[in-house]
């Protein structure tokens, strides 16, 4: 549904909260020109850099550390997918998105949540809401303090 939802074009440049496995990270790199994706739990960004790298991808980027605070380094993105479920909507998140760009983020509480599409305007932000979900909580400084 994420990838479906932000119709990726193949020139984006795309950042990926929660690597987790790998696995959309690695769907994600056949979709856009570059996908920067960070990873809290060290252990599991470090397999899924073994998996990412036997895909035979190389337009991966990886981070170990808080996806809340984003990778501003990199900023401006076109599009942002968030792969744990936040209190509210993470704002250093919107704030790295390019005009244009959008966040895929699911907002509510730690059991269930509302996927919300979030577009980034001149003027601001627009959010859409698009689902019903369940996620794992998002951990970090933007997100919920533990799991």
């Amino acid at each position: 549904m994420y990838l479906q939802t932000l119709h990726l074009q193949g020139s984006e440049q795309v950042l990926e909260i929660g690597t987790g496995s790998g696995y959309q990270t690695v769907l994600l790199a056949h979709l856009c020109r570059h996908v920067y994706s960070v990873e809290r739990i060290r252990p599991l960004l470090e397999t899924a850099r073994d998996a990412i790298t036997a895909s035979d991808v190389t337009n991966v980027s990886l981070l170990c550390g808080d996806g809340t605070f984003g990778w501003p380094e990199f900023a401006p993105y076109d599009a942002i997918l968030v792969g744990a479920g936040a209190p509210s909507i993470p704002q250093p998140l919107v704030d790295q998105l390019a005009i244009g760009g959008r966040l895929i983020v699911p907002v509510g509480g730690r059991d269930d949540q509302q996927l919300f599409e979030i577009t980034r305007t001149a003027s601001g932000s627009t959010p859409r809401e698009l689902s019903g979900v369940r996620f794992v909580p998002l951990v970090g400084k933007h997100g919920w303090e533990t799991a």
